[in-house]
């Protein structure tokens, strides 16, 4: 693979009260442990961050998909939810759902571009066969 780009960032501090930047300080954030997992909360955290970052790649690789398909994505939506539990085998594992909105697009039509850009997305290459990923296609009133 020819890379194109690298992203550079640091955690430092106490893992997940601790502190990440990237390297061109384009954003610094601090991180604290959800109330859920027994932590303070207040601030982001890991699967925050890779829900962010997911639902962005994502969005990017269906606008890629759709646009080669000359499908309209006026009001497209990508939204990324990313669950983190024991894994049974005494540490954890990720699990994640992409909502999809193509509220201009016919929903078997939508549901095809949403396959396909699982198959382009780095994200979806990266977690297939070691993160469960559901996706979802949500319900439209105008489709």
């Amino acid at each position: 693979m020819q890379v194109l780009y690298t992203a550079s960032a640091t955690a430092s501090g106490d893992g997940r009260n601790g502190h990440v930047e990237t390297s061109d300080g384009t954003f610094a954030l601090d991180l604290a442990v959800p109330k859920e997992m027994g932590g303070a909360g207040g601030a982001a955290n890991p699967e925050q961050l890779f829900a962010a970052g997911y639902a962005a790649c994502f969005h990017g690789a269906l606008r890629l998909v759709a646009r080669q398909a000359k499908a309209d994505v006026t009001g497209s939506v990508v939204g990324a939810e990313v669950g983190i539990g024991p894994n049974g085998s005494g540490g954890f594992g990720l699990t994640v759902q992409l909502v999809v909105d193509l509220p201009a697009v016919p929903r078997e039509a939508a549901e095809q571009l949403v396959e396909q850009a699982h198959q382009v997305c780095p994200y979806s290459n990266a977690t297939r066969g070691n993160i469960d990923v559901a996706l979802t296609v949500r319900e439209t009133l105008s489709a």
